[in-house]
């Protein structure tokens, strides 16, 4: 079994837990190999891959039986794309403040040669295709495994967007913006602006919208098959922007469409644990409520 193991570096210091995870994996008869999950200033690294070799994650996922990550949510959501796309299934190890997608804790090492052993699940997460359309163009392309954020610029007090389902109006937003999330994204930022928590393996999509000066805007839960189109209206003289994944924001003009749906592919996360969602939602929730 060929497993990666992929440190954040700055939260794994000196890459401490994904060397004592290598340890443990290799002693149950496991080939480890390390890569990062997103590229690092050779500078900073030190003396701390002094006794790694360092291999180029897309290189190294073809030919990956699985993959584990070592930091937050945040580390997941950037191999995500990647280890969908070659089928890879992932594994987090949460080095972060909550880590909803994250199967083990840093002092619970020992349990991850139950992998070599082939003791463990596999849980099916749904993924977003997410596009901009300018004029009939295409001019970005992404996947999200947590959620697409329509927000409006620094300058701007509001921001007016039209949401479609189908080609069917759904509503006008007036707010902040609105976030299409999925049911693994529900608990995160959709969470914070009060959208409902929807079960991880479930497959819908969830709108919420932002601090919206509207009386009636509420979230909603629609259907896995239906096309979403987030638009700036063309008489708008404001700039919004879209973010997915958290990740660089792309600058939309009046007229843009944010299309959004059910991806072809899923991300395959690795359960070891015999809790159940609700158990790890009140578990992971309780770090966020202070004392």
């Amino acid at each position: 079994m060929r497993i990666i193991l992929c440190p954040n570096p700055f939260r794994d210091k000196g890459l401490i837990v994904a060397k004592q995870a290598g340890e443990v994996l290799s002693g149950a008869g496991a080939e480890v190999v390390y890569c990062f999950p997103f590229l690092i200033d050779k500078h900073y690294l030190g003396n701390m891959i002094n006794d790694i070799t360092l291999s180029d994650l897309k290189t190294e996922l073809p030919q990956a039986d699985l993959l584990i990550c070592f930091g937050g949510d945040g580390t997941i959501l950037h191999v995500a794309k990647d280890a969908s796309a070659n089928d890879v299934p992932v594994l987090g190890v949460n080095m972060g403040s909550v880590g909803f997608m994250a199967e083990l804790e840093q002092d619970e090492l020992e349990k991850l040669s139950a992998i070599v052993k082939d003791e463990y699940t596999i849980e099916q997460r749904m993924l977003f295709d997410v596009k901009v359309i300018r004029e009939g163009r295409v001019l970005f392309r992404s996947v999200a495994l947590n959620d697409a954020v329509i927000t409006k610029g620094a300058v701007a007090r509001v921001v007016e967007l039209n949401v479609y389902g189908d080609e069917a109006l759904i509503c006008n937003m007036f707010g902040d913006g609105v976030i299409v999330a999925t049911p693994t994204g529900s608990t995160a930022y959709s969470l914070s602006a009060g959208g409902p928590i929807v079960e991880p393996t479930a497959e819908n999509i969830i709108v919420t919208p932002i601090s919206a000066h509207m009386l009636h805007a509420k979230a909603l839960v629609l259907d896995k098959k239906r096309i979403i189109d987030v638009t700036v209206p063309k008489s708008s003289r404001k700039t919004a922007y879209l973010s997915v994944d958290g990740g660089k924001a792309f600058k939309l003009f009046a007229g843009d469409t944010v299309q959004i749906c059910k991806a072809k592919r899923r991300l395959r996360l690795i359960r070891l644990s015999k809790k159940n969602f609700y158990e790890l939602m009140n578990q992971k929730l309780e770090r966020r409520t202070p004392s």
